[in-house]
């Protein structure tokens, strides 16, 4: 199996999204689009969200669905391109935005849970009746970090809900195939939880008074989990920063690691006609990668 690079000239690359024509949307954090890069490469913008788009899914209207987390402040670390949850001069605030591809026309659908304002929306999944989860990782200001935020929400814009707030850094998350768990990476700790689900829109009770969750796995050593997707299987394929590449969790606790040779990779999806084509982006060197994946990606809800 290799990775195959498609561009190297995204300026930092997360929320893939495949599509049936074989190219892949991507946001570019630091430019603030949603750009669709082609086959050969090609980068073509089509949406221009401003702020800091980052995770993104296709909802049930065929609109695309964009975590937006306000814009975040981008420096350099030798060679790779790193980036900070800090509040800069140029942060907008959090919010979830809709793009049509077609047009261009962009939406803001949700800057507020309440009068709780979004600080850092991070990524998104929809579930089968119209529903999203997202994360919103929040940010750090005067010596002080917001706590994160799991919430779900509706697609037409009529509500949405804080979940659970005992996360400190959730930010990938996703479904199991009977959408019986939600499952949150929570970057910081190098820790993916598993939330249950009552029915659509509503968690069961955790397990205990002490978490949010239960515990699916915790990575030795520092390793920073960034946004996932998950396997017709039901393992959990999480992008891992500092040690570089995906971690693919099982259910029970075990993992793997496929390495990829940027520390800062951000996110994973899966395509093609058999949902083997992995789409990998890197945002330490600015590249969409794509590989073979040994099997099946999840097909997600309201994906052509």
């Amino acid at each position: 199996m290799e990775l195959v690079k498609i561009t190297d000239q995204l300026m930092f690359p997360e929320g893939p999204l495949p599509l049936p024509d074989g190219s892949c949307l991507v946001v570019e954090v630091q430019r603030g689009t949603v750009s669709r890069v082609t086959p050969e490469g090609e980068i073509q913008v089509v949406g221009e969200m401003g702020g800091g788009p980052n995770g993104m899914a296709t909802g049930p209207d065929g609109l695309v669905y964009v975590c937006n987390n306000g814009g975040l402040e981008f420096y350099y670390e030798g060679e790779y391109l790193c980036a900070q949850l800090n509040r800069h001069a140029a942060y907008v605030g959090g919010s979830i935005q809709t793009l049509d591809i077609k047009t261009g026309e962009v939406k803001t659908l949700y800057t507020h849970c309440g009068d709780k304002p979004l600080n850092g929306p991070n990524d998104i999944v929809f579930d089968k009746t119209g529903g999203f989860w997202f994360t919103d990782i929040g940010r750090t200001y005067d010596g002080y970090r917001d706590i994160g935020v799991v919430y779900y929400a509706r697609a037409d814009g009529s509500s949405i809900k804080i979940m659970r707030e005992e996360i400190p850094t959730p930010n990938g998350i996703g479904l199991s195939p009977d959408e019986k768990v939600v499952y949150v990476a929570d970057s910081m700790t190098g820790r993916l939880w598993a939330l249950d689900i009552a029915e659509p829109g509503t968690l069961a009770p955790p397990p205990n008074k002490f978490g949010p969750g239960r515990i699916i796995c915790t990575l030795p050593d520092f390793q920073a989990l960034d946004s996932l997707a998950v396997e017709a299987s039901g393992k959990v394929c999480v992008a891992t920063i500092l040690n570089g590449g995906i971690t693919i969790f099982d259910p029970s606790g075990g993992y793997e690691h496929i390495p990829v040779p940027d520390p800062i990779t951000t996110n994973i999806a899966f395509g093609g006609e058999d949902m083997r084509d992995a789409w990998i982006t890197a945002g330490g060197t600015k590249t969409l990668y794509k590989f073979r994946w040994p099997r099946p990606g999840l097909k997600l809800n309201y994906m052509d």
